[in-house]
């Protein structure tokens, strides 16, 4: 018997069910997004032999667009396909894309970046709005629920971030991988796991009861066209993504467009709300924007820090020899799991004691572990022997200490976006909020290569220096956002008239 939505939020305990199945479908699939993503600037500058100001544009390109479409896709989810045909499409284009890759990831690189591209637009935001429809407006479970999804996206993180490098630069399984195929192996890993998050989520949908299905009425000659239509133009586009993702001179051009795009639809859409749904969708924006320069920051781990762990950081963490990239790609990922569902508790706590803080009060602090994270970084070239190599273990401490931040900001983010957005623009509203990501994945790429820039033609030590001067001045600014967004944490409380 097919549970109704009223039934599937009356759960018993701190998680229902189906919050487990999301959790291992988004598992694999993270370990397939965050496996390749890994791997981009080491293998740009490796393997397509680009200069690591053109790699640390290249990946603020491919990542933004990734994020940037998943707007796209909650569009198309929301009026069309509903979220789990969306979610269904979008695995297919991944596992397509990273079959691709696998094959020859040097000639047909951009081709299956762009089959990835479309595949998360169409993934990517509603699975997560499936998490939030599985709680009821009022739940003070949700938040807790959100922080062990993402626990489950940085499992996914963890392996596949360490794996995928670690076999591609030969510090893992070398014996048994031939050296000239370890890359075509490393993506054949990412492509594998997709299907293992399809196969989840297919096998397990049902106990959704009617939570993502279709808006459009089965049957119908509408739904069927429209549906055809978007399947052909998803498509069509993946040539054009390729030739704007290779240009990043196109990344601009689109930056400028689909940023002011889509708040004149999220406006035009406002019309159709109440004045308390309109405050509250201002609100969200709010906090989209700040979310903004949080990743711009945070998103230097896939470009300058990679490039950092891979020129000037030891291989020993603990005593034990391991790939410091893949370390650089996976420690933050390791301490979301093992510090997640233990923060939801805490705020699960203070919530009973009505002494948890607001999610604005929260960003502001995930804003200062940020600056304390940096600042962590920049010391760093205290600890650096004359080749330019410095210590492993403190670097990872300063992804502990940002772990923090993270928690305070992303899953509560995600969680706070689903809880100020009217059901009927809940998957447009997730999308925007990863658009944010999307703007925040290339600036980061600009800072990146900004900092790459400086330290052109530079001996080893002296590149480290330069690089760790640059997260000096993150730092700074990181905390300077975090004191503005407390600041103006009771204006913004009252746009969201209850919303915690």
């Amino acid at each position: 018997m097919i549970q109704t939505i009223e039934e599937i939020q009356n759960f018993k305990g701190k998680y229902p069910k189906q919050l487990w199945y999301l959790f291992f479908s988004e598992m694999w699939e993270r370990f397939s997004f965050y496996g390749m993503r890994g791997m981009l600037v080491v293998f740009m500058v490796g393997q397509l032999k680009m200069d690591e100001t053109a790699a640390n544009l290249q990946y603020g390109a491919t990542q933004a667009f990734v994020y940037a479409f998943t707007f796209i896709g909650g569009i198309f989810a929301d009026k069309i396909f509903g979220y789990r045909k969306s979610l269904f499409w979008g695995g297919l284009l991944m596992i397509t894309g990273s079959v691709i890759l696998a094959i020859n990831p040097a000639v047909f690189f951009f081709a299956g970046i762009s089959f990835i591209i479309i595949g998360t637009a169409f993934f990517k935001p509603n699975i997560s709005t499936m998490v939030g429809k599985l709680y009821a407006d009022d739940d003070n479970r949700r938040d807790a629920g959100f922080s062990l999804f993402y626990a489950g996206v940085n499992l996914g993180a963890l392996i596949g971030g360490y794996i995928c490098i670690a076999v591609a630069n030969g510090n893992l399984f070398a014996s048994m991988i031939p050296e000239a195929l370890r890359w075509n192996f490393a993506f054949g890993f990412a492509s594998l796991v997709m299907v293992v998050s399809l196969l989840t989520f297919t096998q397990t949908q049902k106990s959704l009861g009617n939570i993502g299905l279709s808006p459009l009425e089965d049957g119908s000659t509408k739904k069927r066209i429209l549906e055809t239509l978007t399947y052909i133009g998803s498509l069509a586009i993946i040539p054009i993504i390729m030739i704007m993702v290779s240009h990043t001179e196109y990344t601009d051009i689109f930056m400028y467009i689909i940023g002011p795009f889509s708040l004149v639809y999220l406006f035009y859409e406002m019309r159709n709300f109440s004045i308390a749904e309109n405050k509250k969708l201002v609100a969200a924006i709010i906090l989209m924007i700040f979310s903004i320069f949080f990743w711009s920051f945070f998103e230097q781990s896939g470009g300058s820090l990679s490039l950092f762990a891979s020129n000037n950081l030891h291989n020993e963490l603990l005593g034990m020899k391991l790939d410091p990239v893949g370390v650089n790609n996976s420690s933050n990922s390791l301490f979301v799991i093992i510090f997640a569902a233990l923060l939801g508790i805490v705020w699960l706590w203070l919530s009973k004691r009505k002494l948890e803080p607001n999610t604005i009060v929260k960003f502001g602090m995930g804003f200062l572990f940020l600056a304390a994270g940096f600042y962590i970084f920049y010391y760093t070239k205290f600890f650096a022997d004359a080749s330019g190599k410095t210590s492993l273990n403190v670097f990872t401490f300063g992804w502990f200490i940002i772990t923090f931040g993270e928690l305070c900001l992303s899953p509560i983010g995600t969680s706070a976006m689903t809880k100020l957005s009217p059901p009927k623009t809940q998957a447009v509203v997730m999308g925007m909020w990863f658009l944010a990501s999307a703007y925040g994945q290339y600036f980061a790429g600009l800072l990146g290569a900004n900092i790459a820039e400086a330290s052109s033609n530079a001996s080893n030590f002296e590149k480290l220096t330069i690089y760790a001067d640059g997260y000096k001045q993150l730092a700074i600014y990181a905390l300077i956002a975090g004191v503005v967004m407390i600041g103006i944490s009771p204006f913004v409380k009252k746009l969201m008239q209850g919303v915690k």
